[in-house]
């Protein structure tokens, strides 16, 4: 399916938020290190975990508002509330206002609207596109979400250290153009039935409503178990941006990274982590599509058990070499695990899901990444209680335990008595 032929939606969406994530990368990435210098390592890991304790419930109430009142009003809102987030925390870090706290609330409210954005555009992809095409389109927005892991590291470490305050205002107004851009020039694609307009109802009672609709979704050990399993794994891939910048700041000093007579190129912490961030980022946007085309002929319960496998080995390999260059292969191998279910995952999750709960659905699914977000910056405080050997080393380890609950999960799927959640019967 080639983007020409896509729903104007789509393209839309596409070009608006490649503008957003450019922006966001140019300063996120480096938002860690920032926090830990002003907070220190154990307080800033612990106030990260708090703060995506809220995107967790704004997850599953994204879902909900994303089946109940619209996939493009929430998108509308959601991109507003983070353009004025941003403004409020671009004021925080200007010539005027310095205040790492009032940025830190911003940073996890952000959190909290981002969580309201995703799973209603995650459902427009679902509700429009064919499931036979999904995966490419999946693989296509995830392809442009890399390619400004690659532009926006590069230009960050250029500009972020001398200008976070013109960084912040640049995505706070992004995300107020994208806002109009996506109220007046995509339309509602949530199913009828779905029911956008609500009777009245008192908001107890739509809670209740909402949590037995959860509750039908986990009662399947299936979906239950990926999730489980995926949040297992982010404890593994979320440390790109939490313990790894922390970490090479620390170990990786004056390295030579090239040399050409008497020449050489000379990097240091928070150049060499936005050069691999940078590698992961090229390397997703260069082969997500071809790599999501190769997972597609195979099982994919192979397919999530060697992605979490390459997970494990190269988070391993990077807690054993503080050298640029194994620091690198490392990436690549963390990068191949990233490509393997990236496309997968997303069409296994749109399989199963009625069309009246798609929202609720990819909210539950997304759980993987807001819980495992949420415990993922106790290993910031872990290197001070037991080191980075043994916190690389358990990161390890849980990425193995995920591959074993995949291999569990489809073992009970293909069971011939195994009773799924049917789409008819929810």
């Amino acid at each position: 399916m080639r983007i020409r032929d896509w729903d104007s939606n789509f393209k839309v969406r596409l070009f608006g938020e490649a503008a957003l994530n450019i922006a966001f990368w140019m300063f996120f990435p480096f938002l860690t290190i920032y926090f830990a210098g002003e907070f220190g390592k154990d307080k800033a890991g612990l106030m990260l975990i708090f703060s995506q304790v809220f995107s967790v419930l704004a997850n599953l109430m994204g879902g909900y508002f994303a089946d109940r009142f619209g996939r493009k009003t929430m998108m509308v809102l959601s991109s507003f509330g983070q353009g004025i987030c941003y403004l409020v925390f671009a004021l925080a870090s200007s010539p005027w206002l310095d205040s790492p706290w009032i940025g830190f609330i911003c940073f996890a409210l952000v959190g909290v609207f981002s969580s309201f954005y995703w799973p209603a555009s995650q459902a427009m992809v679902a509700d429009v596109v064919e499931e036979k095409d999904r995966s490419h389109v999946f693989a296509i927005f995830y392809t442009s979400i890399n390619i400004a892991v690659v532009v926006g590291p590069i230009l960050g470490a250029i500009f972020y250290r001398d200008y976070r305050y013109q960084l912040l205002l640049a995505a706070g107004i992004i995300c107020m153009v994208l806002s109009g851009l996506l109220a007046k020039m995509t339309r509602e694609t949530v199913p009828e039935h779905t029911g956008v307009s609500q009777e009245n109802k008192k908001w107890h009672t739509v809670l209740i409503d909402q949590m037995k609709d959860y509750g039908i979704i986990f009662r399947d050990k299936t979906f239950l178990l990926f999730i489980i399993a995926g949040v297992l794994a982010a404890q593994t891939f979320m440390q790109l941006d939490l313990l790894l910048p922390v970490y090479m700041k620390e170990f990786v000093q004056n390295q030579t990274l090239f040399q050409f007579g008497d020449w050489s190129f000379t990097v240091h912490g928070e150049q060499a982590f936005g050069i691999l961030l940078s590698e992961n980022g090229f390397l997703v946007a260069l082969f997500t599509v071809a790599v999501t085309k190769m997972m597609m002929k195979y099982k994919e319960r192979n397919v999530f058990i060697l992605s979490s496998l390459a997970y494990a080995v190269a988070i391993f390999m990077m807690g054993q070499t503080n050298w640029i260059w194994g620091l690198t292969f490392a990436m690549a191998l963390f990068t191949l695990g990233e490509l393997m279910a990236a496309g997968i995952q997303q069409s296994f999750v749109s399989k199963i899901a009625p069309d009246h709960m798609r929202g609720q659905y990819f909210a539950a699914a997304s759980l993987r990444f807001t819980i495992g977000k949420t415990i993922a910056p106790i290993s910031i405080p872990l290197t001070v209680w037991i080191g980075y050997d043994w916190t690389f080393i358990i990161l390890a380890a849980l990425a193995v335990l995920s591959a074993i609950l995949y291999w569990v999960m489809f073992a009970i799927a293909e069971k011939p008595n195994n009773l799924k959640i049917k789409k008819e019967s929810v």
